[in-house]
């Protein structure tokens, strides 16, 4: 019997409506609205650079307009609405979600142990006892309060010292909890005077089944359709051979099944979806014709390899490129119309100058760029410019790279 197929232009509605990208950006952007919004996602990273706005502050303007930065920190740090963590990389991750977090807490503890003892962060096991005294008697710490007198690691990116390397350790594996940042320091506290005692670590059985059960059902509700290693990926705690055998349980009991989509160069791609996907897919709207700028890593993107095979679309940061050897630019952002990502543009906000400089746009080669595209990329640009604080926009000579 021949599997039932998308074609490529539904299935990115499909990906891109899962994503919250398919509706227009607009819509309350605090609060409890701010929450719905990132348990849709799933997550949203967290990332330090700010050459317009630190990258989990685009990702959450590029759906409301309305969104500004003090409204995730109000979430985080006052309502605890959300917790801080890994998924693929460090992310805000809704409070209710937590009691699936105990694996990995589990996971990490055995991970790191043994990865950071090869790393040679000499001695950072010893200050566990410390730390979490330090802690205790003086409440919310950051890395700068503890183990001053220490000497730093050799070994990794980071040439952390002992004791930041055992607040990372203890907040990975559950002991402590960020409960904030100040500019992009993290603030440490112990995890039950944080966290609600009932769900602490330790005192929620951990259901290794169940937890995977849910990150690979969520991971799919998130997606719209995966193959089992990219329900795997989304949360990054459960294993290739864990959501692979998810896969087959659900395909057999008939809760899963296999299509095929069509990937942008025309190859069709088997993946798992929800029964009814197919149909219900049919029947999503076209895309706004919106222009808007994301995130180098936004959820719908941070799948370098599937959003080339979906959308066509190479994309590689070259924030460690060196500079002679980049192709585009240091930190480029993506733009995407409609359902179409149609080019990149290199841009930072000068807020000494007031300005938002574009030094560069560079469009796909299969679009032409017409003046009905300025004019929506200038509309765009005027509301980047009003979310990262600056007055008005200015493009250098020869910003437009065909």
């Amino acid at each position: 019997m021949a599997l039932q197929r998308l074609d490529n232009q539904t299935a990115r509605r499909l990906f891109l409506d899962r994503h919250a990208l398919l509706e227009q950006p607009s819509g309350p952007s605090k609060g409890a609205d701010l929450l719905a919004l990132i348990q849709r996602l799933g997550f949203v990273q967290l990332d330090s650079i700010n050459t317009v706005a630190r990258a989990h502050d685009v990702i959450l303007y590029s759906r409301r307009p309305g969104y500004r930065a003090k409204h995730l920190k109000q979430l985080y740090e006052r309502d605890r609405g959300l917790f801080e963590h890994w998924t693929h990389d460090a992310a805000m991750i809704p409070m209710a979600f937590y009691p699936h977090w105990h694996l990995r807490f589990q996971r990490d503890t055995e991970l790191l142990r043994k990865r950071w003892r090869n790393w040679r962060r000499d001695g950072f096991e010893a200050q566990f006892e410390a730390v979490l005294n330090h802690v205790r008697d003086h409440g919310p710490v950051s890395s700068s309060d503890v183990g001053k007198d220490e000497k730093k690691g050799s070994g990794g990116w980071w040439n952390w010292h002992p004791s930041k390397t055992a607040l990372e350790y203890l907040w990975r594996s559950g002991a402590l909890t960020v409960v904030g940042r100040e500019g992009f320091q993290k603030r440490y506290d112990l995890t039950e005077r944080v966290i609600e005692d009932s769900l602490c670590p330790g005192r929620l059985n951990c259901d290794t089944q169940a937890t995977v059960n849910w990150l690979c059902s969520a991971a799919l509700d998130r997606l719209g359709f995966g193959t089992s290693g990219e329900l795997a990926a989304f949360w990054d705690t459960a294993s290739a051979a864990e959501a692979k055998a998810w896969c087959v349980e659900q395909l057999n009991s008939g809760e899963l099944e296999e299509i095929e989509i069509e990937q942008a160069d025309g190859k069709l791609r088997k993946v798992f979806t929800r029964p009814g996907t197919v149909a219900a897919a049919a029947k999503l709207a076209p895309a706004p014709n919106r222009m808007r700028v994301l995130s180098p890593f936004d959820p719908a993107l941070r799948d370098r390899k599937r959003a080339e095979r979906l959308f066509g679309f190479h994309y590689r940061i070259e924030v460690f490129t060196p500079a002679p050897k980049r192709q585009y630019g240091y930190y480029v952002f993506p733009l995407l119309e409609g359902a179409r990502l149609v080019g990149r543009i290199d841009m930072k906000a000068e807020r000494d100058a007031d300005i938002l400089r574009v030094t560069a746009i560079w469009p796909e080669r299969d679009v032409k760029w017409s003046a009905a595209r300025t004019r929506r990329l200038e509309a765009e640009l005027d509301r980047v410019a009003r979310f990262a604080g600056v007055g008005s926009v200015v493009f250098s000579d020869g910003w437009l790279r065909l």
